[in-house]
């Protein structure tokens, strides 16, 4: 081996122990992810993070009309209205107390648990003002004030 190319590989192992280094530093400059949200239908499930979350602080009025503008890219599901809807809740939601909202309107009380189950026939029902073939459904961390936001589509399968 001569010694340029022994110079050319010390090159490279200093520029990729370099690019390492820099990969790992904007790594540890990025924010905490959010807690995470889970819907269950059957064998298929979705996820997500928080639309709007602060770590766990209120969110003012400002933020949560702006968090209601991101729904628009938000995941869904199909929900057979005979199936079951299983909504599962990071435990950091679950302690601050989470209720379910569809189409922006609270359709369940405070809960505190990780989980809770709910008929896929009560999204589809105009008794409870949620008729149509598709509906968001929100997880609202704190009742009041807000403290994040989960959405999700729910589709009539």
């Amino acid at each position: 081996m001569t010694t340029l190319q022994s110079a050319l590989r010390r090159r490279r192992a200093v520029a990729a122990a370099g690019a390492v280094s820099a990969g790992l530093l904007v790594l540890s400059a990025c924010e905490k992810p959010s807690p995470v949200a889970t819907i269950t239908v059957g064998r298929n499930s979705v996820n997500s993070e928080a639309l709007c979350y602060n770590d766990g602080k209120a969110l003012d009025a400002a933020s949560l009309a702006k968090c209601a503008k991101k729904a628009e890219d938000i995941e869904s599901i199909k929900v057979d209205p005979d199936e079951t809807v299983r909504f599962g809740v990071d435990p950091k939601i679950a302690d601050a107390g989470w209720i379910l909202l569809v189409n922006g309107r609270q359709f369940t009380d405070v809960s505190k648990k990780t989980y809770t189950t709910i008929p896929g026939s009560a999204f589809f029902n105009a008794q409870y003002g949620t008729q149509g073939n598709s509906n968001t459904v929100s997880i609202q961390m704190g009742q009041q004030p807000a403290k994040g936001l989960w959405s999700f589509k729910l589709k009539k399968a």
